[in-house]
């Protein structure tokens, strides 16, 4: 369900939305890494001003948190 939201959500954002892709890997019971792979020009609007966007998707993350346990770390790679 997160992997989802935050493909959909990063697709609104981006121009080359074919380039988008999420990995989602359980580190343990209680972690999950998100990834996410962007065309390199891309990348800085993820980013954003300041780290803006990123932090703004770290934080809709923290809200999943307090429903399901599970801590999340997300990234942003290119692809």
């Amino acid at each position: 369900m997160t992997t989802d939201f935050i493909e959909s959500y990063c697709k609104l954002i981006v121009n080359n939305k074919e380039d988008i892709k999420v990995q989602s890997e359980m580190i343990d019971d209680q972690f999950c890494e998100i990834t996410v792979y962007a065309n390199e020009a891309d990348i800085g609007k993820l980013i954003g001003k300041n780290g803006n966007m990123i932090n703004s998707l770290r934080t809709i993350l923290n809200g999943c948190k307090s429903k399901d346990n599970i801590s999340y770390k997300i990234q942003i790679e290119k692809k």
